[in-house]
């Protein structure tokens, strides 16, 4: 069976299966993309400066995403650091980027697939059985049945679907106090950021951010009620989407008071992050260390239309702490496209290639999962076991996060544990788990950026120039994974 393109997620995706129906399983599958970028070869003898700029255009879900990181990147290059209300300014930012897209991504797009509707016409005896069902957190989310929640995800028509279109307009406007502009922000810079800190800057923020965290009290358990019902209901539902735990942070929201974007302190500073970088594998957490996955990227050809580079220049052969760099690292990459037919039985089938994570222990290239994002993010923090704020902490490898009172709910917490499974519904779960994630740290953020202001430290910019050699590499999590940004200057550009 083939899904060519799969418009719920992106229009130039593909996906080609040989499916063996009486066992229930899945033979073989092959991803395709349709599409050549092509920013890594645009991108060369362009001024530096424009990178967050031209990069943020690479997509249109997590532009501001690729605008932040880069200017990370840059940052190292440059010698920046950057005042501290700008790091909280952008932190503010990235959490309402956050918050807009795991709402609309999770009850805009992944309900259809639980919802009233759907399950009416795949599964009615399921639908029976919800209809009959009470719902454990009705007193939280004020549905009496499973059947109930699930009316209200009906595409256009039910509460919580609509509900959901809301917060999307005030999470983007959150966002665009701090940024600019949705999705490819405007006063995000190498150096700070464009945005006037002012305490109506923050009390606009946080009057929306409550009205959302009140919005989440009742998500949260929602979402649990339904994901806890598909379990019960369908017994060997759990092996849907069930993968090897392989997952892949590269950590989120800085902390001004540690980061100061040089390589030499990166773990350091990596560690200091609100959002934990780490590599899980089967459980285990490998590392924590931002040098050590940097060093361990690496972009392999796989079944794409590109050329090798393997006998191209070596731009960086070490890193600033003297570790060898290898040739298929981002750094070193020198991409040469090589359109041709596509060959889904023995050949080259897409404009993807295959980046992977070198692991010393084993020397495998390892395929890391990001889990949609969430799953990732989480499973890492809680492991670490690292963060430690008034409203979200890491500990005994797991995650609390506390949501102060709202308008209709008292302050709630809500507990976060490593699965038992990597499937999709814990992928499911992980995202709405992250939206309080975000809340939590926002409504910290906001009080930091607030303790600026009230210092009078209002400045939100340090000034540069761009030096004639350097690198600089930006590690940050784009809003369903992963995300990095590398970079080389020669002669300013």
């Amino acid at each position: 069976m083939a899904w060519d393109p799969i418009t719920r997620i992106i229009g130039n995706l593909g996906i080609y299966t040989k499916i063996d129906f009486n066992q229930k399983t899945v033979l073989e599958c092959k991803s395709t993309s349709s599409i050549f970028r092509g920013y890594s070869v645009f991108m060369r003898g362009k001024d530096p400066r424009d990178a967050g700029f031209i990069t943020s255009r690479i997509c249109g879900i997590c532009g501001d995403n690729h605008t932040t990181c880069s200017v990370y990147a840059q940052n190292m290059a440059y010698g920046l650091k950057p005042p501290p209300i700008s790091e909280w300014i952008v932190n503010l930012g990235e959490a309402a980027e956050y918050l807009f897209d795991h709402t609309i991504f999770q009850d805009n797009l992944v309900f259809v697939d639980f919802c009233e509707q759907m399950v009416k016409e795949t599964n009615p005896g399921l639908l029976e059985k919800a209809e009959q069902t009470e719902a454990p957190h009705a007193s939280v989310h004020g549905m009496k049945t499973i059947a109930d929640i699930m009316r209200a995800y009906n595409p256009f028509e039910g509460s919580v679907y609509k509900e959901s279109l809301e917060m999307s307009r005030l999470t983007r406007e959150m966002f665009c106090l701090m940024e600019g502009r949705h999705v490819h922000p405007s006063t995000i810079y190498p150096g700070g950021v464009g945005t006037v800190a002012t305490p109506q800057l923050f009390t606009d923020y946080l009057s929306r951010l409550l009205k959302v965290a009140d919005f989440l009290k009742r998500l949260v358990p929602l979402n649990d009620d339904v994901f806890d019902f598909f379990y019960e209901a369908m017994p060997g539902y759990e092996q849907v989407g069930n993968r090897r735990v392989l997952l892949g942070c590269w950590g989120s929201f800085q902390d001004p008071d540690v980061c100061d974007y040089r390589y030499e302190t990166m773990n350091d500073w990596g560690r200091a992050m609100y959002v934990t970088p780490g590599i899980v594998v089967d459980g285990e957490l490998v590392t924590t260390n931002l040098v050590d996955i940097n060093v361990g990227m690496r972009i392999l050809l796989g079944s794409s239309y590109y050329d090798d580079w393997v006998g191209e220049e070596t731009f960086v052969p070490r890193d600033p702490l003297g570790n060898p760099i290898d040739q298929r690292h981002p750094w070193n990459q020198t991409t040469i496209p090589k359109p041709q037919k596509r060959d889904l039985k023995d050949g080259k089938y897409s404009w993807v290639m295959s980046p992977r994570w070198y692991d010393q222990r084993s020397g495998d290239h390892l395929a890391l999962d990001t889990g949609g994002g969430p799953l990732a993010r989480l499973w890492a923090t809680a492991l670490a076991g690292i963060v430690d704020t008034p409203y979200v902490k890491a500990t005994d490898g797991r995650i609390t996060m506390d949501l102060p009172k709202t308008e209709n709910h008292p302050e709630m917490t809500f507990e976060w544990r490593p699965p038992q499974w990597a499937n999709t519904i814990e992928r499911d779960r992980a995202r709405v788990y992250f939206l309080a994630y975000a809340a939590g740290l926002a409504f910290y953020f906001v009080e930091k950026g607030l303790a600026e202001v009230m210092q009078g430290n209002t400045k939100t910019f340090e000034d540069f120039s761009v030096p004639d050699d350097a690198i600089g590499c930006g590690f940050h999590e784009a809003v369903r994974g992963v995300l990095s940004h590398h970079l080389v200057i020669r002669d300013k550009k």
